[in-house]
């Protein structure tokens, strides 16, 4: 069978398998940017043992184990601690004289995975005095990650890194002030979770999440088609203050979002947005 044969029977394949999803298990992937749910799928039927998409499409449907896995696999994110120091140094230096102003804020960590950007915020609001009068929520569609996010345990051999970016973005104590080491693994002070809420929310179907002074949604975008991306925009402007901010990951921007108009740039080069004063 010629390749672009071979293509035309995969791309069905892959409809299928994300309409499968939706009516079985009620997770809906069809806003997905094609080009890396496809990719995903790939790596996930050969990590499985999958001849062709189809053969795990039949799995996914008669096997209730392998639903969860599949839904697992497509919304984990690799992410670190105080990712892209300058984002963090900039939320410090610019945004936070802004949230002082308020007797009491929510943020809204979107699309958590595994929990090192709810943590890196908890860590950077303690440092700047914000702590007790902050609400943070943070999400995710993958029941997995949300579980790993509220354990706050992480491997010992990625502490150097999340040390080193914490200390890029202006940390105002030692990493280490946070966590216990022990047999291989830092376990994050469990007092940096007495101020969140982990909770199952997905940016695809739910409504509005609350009144939020920040919004930090980072490399969740770009797996997002147009359509979708748009959604979301909009779920963001809706669900933020007057004059609240949005981040946004290094390669996302909202530049050809059809709700643009709704923010102006904060800190262009870092992807900060506020909230238009409409």
């Amino acid at each position: 069978m010629e390749d672009s044969a071979v293509g035309r029977l995969e791309a069905i394949e892959v409809e299928l398998i994300l309409e499968a999803l939706f009516q079985r298990f009620h997770y809906d992937f069809r806003g997905y940017s094609r080009a890396s749910i496809t990719r995903r799928l790939k790596q996930l039927r050969d990590k499985l043992g999958y001849r062709t998409h189809s053969a795990m499409l039949e799995a996914l449907l008669h096997d209730p184990s392998v639903g969860p896995h599949v839904v697992s696999y497509l919304t984990v994110q690799v992410s670190e601690m105080f990712r892209d120091p300058s984002y963090f140094r900039a939320l410090r230096e610019h945004v936070v004289p802004h949230l002082r102003t308020y007797p009491s804020l929510k943020v809204w960590v979107a699309g958590c995975s595994s929990g090192e950007e709810f943590y890196s915020l908890a860590i950077l609001f303690r440092e700047e005095g914000l702590e007790q009068r902050t609400m943070f929520y943070a999400t995710d569609i993958n029941a997995g990650a949300l579980e790993a996010a509220s354990a706050g345990v992480y491997n010992l051999d990625r502490i150097r890194g999340f040390t080193e970016n914490h200390q890029q973005s202006g940390g105002r104590s030692s990493l280490s002030d946070y966590y216990t080491a022990a047999y291989g693994k830092a376990s994050f002070d469990r007092s940096l979770r007495e101020r969140v809420v982990f909770a199952d929310h997905s940016l695809v179907t739910d409504a509005v999440f609350g009144e939020m002074h920040l919004i930090s949604c980072r490399n969740v975008l770009i797996y997002f088609d147009n359509t979708l991306q748009n959604r979301t925009i909009k779920l963001f402007s809706d669900s933020l203050v007057r004059k609240g901010f949005l981040g946004l990951g290094s390669k996302e921007s909202l530049r050809f979002s059809a709700h643009a108009d709704a923010f102006q740039d904060f800190v262009q080069e870092e992807r900060i947005y506020q909230k238009q004063d409409l």
